[in-house]
């Protein structure tokens, strides 16, 4: 899994509410493509029109904000269906890290398996972070530092943010729940070794 420690990219503010998994990737692409080929899938209901030309009012199909990586979002983003594609996607398309009130609950868990950090900030710091990615000429970069936990937006403003100690340490070294398991790999070792000497009719 790629680390995460410091990102400094264009941020694209999708301020809806209740965008479901659904509509960050659909069921049949997942069915049809691998994990690496959904990216250019991702929001497809609303990057193309129904004739398949791109739509130009939504955000991530306007020009300044081509290539962003990071996305600035409405309440309870990524609620819905319980897919993984939806974080896969979004990754597929280069976004890193997503900003919000509040997030579904198994995407939220997701990302962090996915090394996409997702920050969760109070409302009005959220809006006044879109309001600032709005605003900003040339779309200024936002950073987000992991390390610090902070966000600071195109304008120079600091948000801090609250995240658990263990995700944090995952997304720093780039490990997954499976990776910070096998960094335990000796103790693990260890304990078989004693459990073989004190029960040796459980093992084989």
């Amino acid at each position: 899994m790629e680390t995460f420690t410091t990102l400094s990219a264009i941020a694209a503010p999708v301020m809806r509410e209740n965008v479901n998994t659904d509509v960050i990737i659909r069921i049949e692409r997942l069915i049809e493509l691998d994990r690496g080929a959904l990216g250019p899938y991702c929001f497809e209901a609303w990057r193309t029109l129904p004739d398949g030309r791109p739509n130009p009012d939504f955000v991530l199909n306007q020009a300044r904000w081509r290539g962003a990586r990071i996305l600035v979002c409405g309440d309870n983003f990524g609620c819905g269906s319980s897919r993984e594609g939806a974080v896969w996607a979004l990754g597929g398309m280069g976004i890193r890290a997503v900003i919000g009130t509040r997030f579904g609950d198994i995407f939220f868990n997701n990302c962090f398996q996915n090394g996409l950090l997702p920050v969760v900030l109070p409302a009005e710091a959220v809006a006044r972070l879109a309001a600032e990615v709005e605003a900003s000429a040339n779309a200024a970069p936002t950073t987000i530092d992991l390390e610090a936990q902070v966000v600071i937006g195109p304008s120079g403003q600091r948000y801090p943010f609250p995240i658990d100690a263990n995700r944090k340490r995952a997304l720093l070294q780039g490990l997954d729940d499976i990776g910070l398991t096998l960094t335990r790999e000796s103790e693990i070792a260890a304990f078989q070794a004693r459990d073989r000497k004190a029960r040796p009719w459980v093992h084989p």
